[in-house]
């Protein structure tokens, strides 16, 4: 992951959302571009470079996958968000799962997973 590309945050949920770009403050990342739905993420994904992301697999009655889809067409390196009970399509199912509530530490090893891939 290269340093001018942003992480490309996509959560429905506006709270959880905001915890997670305190949570990117904390662990020293830029503050990551934020889309709620697969409409506004693709969007961000047509129009600026993307390193990594965070895929909220239930984005209030649609699924992720579409964006899931996709970053893998494009290589960005990219986790599934949940709360829990998901199951993720065979596809993509070699992608890690950070489970909600998260924790500091689980979201730092993801993001730093990023800069590996």
């Amino acid at each position: 992951m290269s340093n001018d590309c942003r992480i490309l945050l996509v959560e429905d949920d506006v709270l959880i959302g905001m915890m997670l770009v305190d949570m990117f403050d904390v662990l020293g990342f830029p503050e990551p571009a934020q889309a709620t739905s697969n409409a506004e993420a693709l969007a961000i994904l047509a129009s600026e470079p993307i390193g990594g992301a965070l895929v909220d697999i239930n984005l209030g009655e649609e699924k992720g996958w579409p964006v899931a889809d996709a970053l893998a067409e494009r290589g960005i390196p990219f986790a599934f968000t949940s709360g829990g009970g998901d199951v993720i399509p065979p596809a993509h199912s070699d992608r890690k799962l950070v489970s909600k509530p998260f924790r500091l530490n689980d979201i730092e090893a993801v993001l730093r997973g990023f800069s590996a891939e």
